[in-house]
């Protein structure tokens, strides 16, 4: 069994990466991915801990070294994998670096309209609360939570940090073509991530594929953890026409995403090796 889609604390998970890899160990995971949004700072650890635990054991687990870009197709969100991404390449985290400055401005800025609305928060304040981590919403969101601003993430999401909210700042987006060009920059393989949430319709939907192989588009998200066995079926139908290989992960998020387990996702997921042989294949 594979994962070839999780997230850990370096982003918005709840595991750090050494504790998501041995719970792949305990889920008989044997080769997994970190996809951190926008971040690749949990891959060392994650790979630090996988070879610990297969030089001093019969166990043996593979880290894939990912990363989840957060990117704007036509003002709609559209998530792009890159996986076997070489996240030492200085061209890449160069460019990564510049995206990620962006972000540290929005989130100034939310910071800032949070405070305008009496809530006291401070930007270096969530930097200590979640030391380590590329910041998001949703370390927004459990920081209301945990000083008792709101009664759920959701409802922190709903008053102050949702699109409609009086809080929220948009931050500037690559678009998916860039995101393709990174990770093939980085010598990795582009997966469009979980084609359904976006609710396209099928033909925006191929329209959006068509524009990112042209570019480099490798895979698509055919076993994903809300996936009927309907959408399965239609996903790889769908990359079987557009000429695209299969990829398949939870998109666990540990405590931060209820419901969802590391590696069988809402229990409907079993990921065979071959998915990755047939991905990573030339």
């Amino acid at each position: 069994m594979i994962d070839l889609h999780t997230h850990s604390n370096k982003s918005d998970g709840s595991f750090t990466p050494a504790e998501l890899i041995d719970l792949a160990v305990q889920k008989g995971i044997t080769y997994i991915a970190l996809t951190d949004h926008d971040s690749i700072e949990g891959i060392d650890e994650a790979k630090r801990r996988a070879e610990e635990i297969s030089s001093s054991s019969d166990t043996k687990i593979s880290v894939i070294p990912g990363i989840e870009f957060s990117t704007d197709w036509n003002g709609r969100d559209v998530h792009v994998v890159g996986l076997n991404i070489d996240h030492t390449n200085k061209e890449f985290v160069g460019k990564l670096d510049f995206f990620l400055d962006s972000r540290e401005g929005r989130n100034r800025k939310m910071a800032e309209n949070l405070r305008n609305v009496g809530i006291g928060i401070s930007y270096d304040a969530l930097l200590k609360s979640f030391p380590d981590s590329v910041l998001t919403r949703a370390h927004f969101a459990r920081y209301l939570y945990e000083y008792g601003y709101v009664r759920s993430t959701h409802e922190a999401f709903e008053r102050y940090l949702g699109p409609d909210a009086p809080c929220y700042v948009p931050r500037e987006k690559i678009t998916p073509v860039q995101a393709v060009e990174m990770t093939l920059m980085a010598g990795g393989i582009p997966v469009l991530a979980h084609p359904l949430i976006y609710k396209f319709g099928d033909e925006k939907l191929r329209e959006l594929i068509a524009e990112m192989k042209e570019y480099g588009l490798v895979g698509i998200e055919a076993m994903y953890s809300t996936h009927s066995s309907e959408d399965e079926e239609y996903i790889k139908a769908l990359a079987k026409e557009c000429g695209l290989k299969i990829s398949g992960g939870s998109d666990f998020h540990g405590t931060n995403k209820p419901g969802i387990d590391l590696g069988t996702g809402c229990g409907n997921l079993d990921i065979p090796e071959q998915v990755w042989f047939d991905l990573s294949k030339g």
